[in-house]
């Protein structure tokens, strides 16, 4: 009797668990919106795979429909989602599993969601081109949006990175409501040409990542992806000349779009003026929610689309939080800020909606703050470099002699951490780069009080060169009482015959954009400057000779000197804010 007692406890307890596994399994989709910070689900969902849309020169781009369940006979509005990287089932690729868990969420909560396989990528025919046919097969895919019996009309733009290009080559559509365009820009051509400097970083990664995700096999595809092979095959690359051939030295083979970008080092011209869409911006009549962190290398772009679309009269929400480009916050934010964002623009529900259009995080103090517009006000302050290393509101005096260093092309000032693609981005100890002979850093005393920017950061610095062509790079960092040395924001400039403001002796007064961030140093912390003529690979090395950067071979060594006296004022700028 005992026995058939513990055979019936077991046969419970085994009864019980596999109930409340079923009962957990039914529960999934809530569970996850709860660990997420989502809405409560509202439906189930079914998905319709693989439906072939055709363009206006007949390509078939292949396509998943996620709709919710339940609901008979009535129509939701539409979030489009067009993507190189894959549906999720239509490719090995990691990357190509979150659109489809993104599309789960939003059909979850009443939307209907088209996410698309865009052209020469995976099953969808064609050559893929970056950036150059969105604008015409986006196009094709409204019609054929319009054209559906559960279409009602509304269609809302989701997507970062290259699924926020995307969303700007259709922004002018009358079917679009809403937009949210995450880590992205209109522009192309400087996001592969920040400050006017080809970004050898950017363009060898990703065409690592376009060219090795085509691959069928997932052991293959993570092999590639594995850090420590990325490395090994970067390496190489970013040092060998000509730059043109690098993508052999990473890739294996030349890979054309690669190439085409190095052949068109100039923006006003046609390569780069086809996939453009800074154009349409102003015109732009539609609610727009845009989303970047601080150490995006896109970040300025985004914030001049911002900048745009306000100053047309449709200021945008804007959410700018502490994350470089792969950082996942990006996506989450993104997808928990798109279902509020689309509830109020397409559904009239704006409940979750936040009362002020912007939502910024400090760093340092590690605050979200909200404001009406960005940049909140804000001093300039300068903080002006002084013969001792030091960084101070007063004036250096008139005998600060200048301080000297030489840059070497064959051993480039490298940039560790910052805004990349790299998984290695974002903030990071600079002290060992601080080491470098070819790095000047000026600091100031620990401070007694706290000082918080937000807004542009600038530099100006009096300069001279060897060479006439040279560049000089400016880091702003958070110096911690402990020592680390955390890099916040930075910018180069490219001097070339031209460039800069010629003065009485000789020198040369140079303005560079560091460019944005939100960030308290607090009490005890110190304020650094960063003056080196290299960030490479962001951008490309500086070879001093003025030849063409895709085929140039010949380095020259430059000697700068930096002036910081009476009469050479160099200063760091700072948007000290009031509170």
């Amino acid at each position: 009797m005992a026995s058939d007692y513990k055979k019936l406890a077991g046969i419970g307890l085994a009864g019980s668990v596999g109930l409340a596994g079923f009962g957990l399994y039914l529960l999934r989709r809530q569970i996850l919106a709860q660990r997420l910070g989502l809405p409560p689900v509202l439906n189930g969902v079914r998905v319709k795979r693989n439906i072939p849309i055709s363009t206006a020169d007949s390509i078939k781009l292949m396509t998943d429909h996620y709709a919710p369940k339940g609901a008979k006979g009535q129509k939701f509005p539409t979030i489009l989602i067009r993507t190189p990287y894959g549906r999720g089932l239509d490719a090995p690729f990691p990357l190509a599993v979150l659109w489809m868990l993104i599309a789960q969420r939003f059909a979850e909560r009443g939307y209907n969601v088209v996410v698309q396989t865009t052209r020469g990528r995976y099953d969808s025919e064609g050559k893929f081109e970056p950036r150059k046919y969105e604008r015409a097969d986006g196009q094709a895919t409204l019609e054929w949006l319009n054209k559906q019996p559960w279409f009602n009309g509304q269609v809302g733009t989701w997507g970062p990175s290259y699924l926020g290009f995307v969303q700007w080559a259709v922004s002018d559509s009358p079917l679009i409501k809403a937009m949210m365009p995450i880590i992205t820009s209109s522009k192309s051509y400087s996001v592969t040409y920040p400050d006017g400097i080809f970004d050898l970083d950017l363009a060898l990664r990703w065409s690592r990542l376009i060219i090795n995700s085509e691959s069928r096999s997932l052991r293959e595809i993570l092999r590639n992806m594995n850090p420590v092979n990325e490395e090994k095959a970067l390496a190489p690359a970013f040092l060998h000349l000509p730059v043109t051939e690098a993508d052999q030295i990473a890739i294996g083979k030349p890979v054309p779009f690669y190439r085409e970008w190095l052949e068109n080092p100039r923006p006003n011209i046609p390569y780069w003026q086809q996939s453009d869409d800074s154009g349409r911006v102003p015109q732009i009549n539609v609610p727009v929610h845009l989303v970047s962190g601080w150490y995006d290398f896109m970040l300025r772009q985004l914030l001049y689309d911002y900048q745009t679309l306000k100053e047309a009269g449709n200021p945008p929400y804007l959410t700018l939080g502490p994350w470089f480009h792969v950082s996942p916050g990006n996506f989450l934010e993104g997808l928990k800020e798109g279902i509020s964002w689309f509830d109020a623009q397409l559904k009239g529900d704006k409940s979750r909606l936040r009362q002020k259009a912007v939502r910024y995080f400090v760093m340092g103090v590690e605050e979200w703050h909200e404001a009406e517009s960005w940049p909140p006000a804000s001093q300039e302050t300068r903080y002006f470099l002084q013969g001792n290393k030091g960084l101070s509101p007063e004036s250096p005096t008139a005998n600060s002699d200048p301080d000297y260093y030489r840059y070497d092309p064959a051993n480039p000032t490298p940039v560790l951490g910052g805004p990349s693609i790299s998984a290695a981005a974002g903030p990071k100890d600079q002290r060992d780069l601080e080491t470098r002979s070819d790095v000047l850093v000026y600091t100031s005393a620990p401070l007694k009080q706290a000082v918080e920017i937000n807004g542009w950061v600038k530099l100006e610095l009096f300069v001279k060169s060897s060479l006439e062509h040279t560049d000089f790079l400016g880091r702003l960092c958070d110096v911690h009482p402990d020592g680390p040395s955390i890099n916040v924001c930075e910018g180069l400039l490219r001097v070339e015959p031209g460039i800069g403001t010629v003065q009485p002796d000789g020198s040369l007064k140079l303005e560079i954009d560091l460019w944005a961030t939100a960030q308290q140093f607090k009490v005890g912390h110190s304020i650094r400057l960063q003056v080196a003529s290299g960030g490479h690979p962001h951008w490309n090395r500086n070879l001093g000779t003025g030849e063409p950067v895709a085929t140039a071979t010949r380095m020259e060594v430059a000697d700068q000197t930096i002036f910081h006296d009476a009469d050479h004022p160099s200063a760091l700028i700072l948007p000290v804010s009031f509170s």
